[in-house]
């Protein structure tokens, strides 16, 4: 396996289950219909956990184009390899997308609101305000790249114990989670611009019955957020550890 695939693999798996359970929580008819948002940021938490099982002995499972930008920026990854790295991560969100339409495919047309359709694959705030959204994506972002980069630490790491191995993924699950549930309720916290643009895109090119727009003016902000915050994010944590 190659980076690159590694990348595509992990982001799609990322998701597949993260978009899966908005999915489950939005579209008509689910059996998880209405679960609500701690059942949202849960599936999210597991499918980070698990797209960077899947990922991380070979590419460090970046899935998102914000950490690995970060990386690039603490000179911990070669700018070289960054445009593979983003290549995958765009092509497996998309990938990942396009499953979870294909898994729900007799719940689009029995669900009449075209923007739970769009929330299946993409965020939106909950008050459009372009400056305040832009901020709440910077600085969640923020705190997933330090508290990844805290996590993966040898500062943190007992030896022997098998911890940055085994369970670093289920801490940077958690983290996602916490994110989600502390910081989430302003833009659905994408903090990822792959897993908004790529999904945002499989919704624009997919034969979804019913769907609406895909709110391509609300777009940059999942995309430009986290760029800045995950580099400020990995900037600090550099700087002060």
């Amino acid at each position: 396996m190659t980076p690159f695939t590694a990348e595509l693999i992990g982001t799609s798996l990322l998701v597949l289950l993260g978009d899966g359970v908005v999915a489950n929580v939005l579209l008509t008819k689910s059996k998880g219909n209405n679960a609500g948002w701690i059942v949202v940021t849960a599936g999210w938490a597991f499918a980070v956990t698990l797209g960077i099982y899947a990922s991380n002995a070979v590419s460090g499972a970046h899935l998102n184009p914000a950490v690995t930008l970060a990386m690039a920026a603490i000179g911990k990854l070669p700018w070289g390899s960054v445009p593979v790295y983003l290549a995958a991560q765009f092509l497996g969100a998309i990938l990942g997308a396009a499953l979870v339409w294909l898994a729900y495919l007799p719940h689009w047309a029995v669900t009449a609101d075209p923007a739970a359709k769009l929330g299946v694959f993409c965020t939106g705030p909950a008050i459009r305000n372009a400056p305040a959204n832009l901020l709440a994506e910077v600085i969640g972002t923020f705190v997933l790249v330090l508290g990844v980069l805290a996590i993966a630490s040898p500062k943190n790491l007992v030896p022997g114990s098998g911890f940055d191995t085994g369970f670093g993924p289920c801490l940077v699950g958690l983290l996602v989670w916490a994110i989600g549930v502390s910081l989430g309720g302003t833009t659905g916290y994408a903090i990822n611009p792959a897993r908004d643009f790529g999904p945002r895109l499989a919704h624009a090119l997919l034969p979804i019955a019913g769907k609406g727009g895909s709110d391509w003016g609300y777009a940059w902000i999942p995309v430009v957020g986290p760029i800045l915050g995950g580099v400020a994010g990995g900037l600090f944590h550099h700087w002060l550890w």
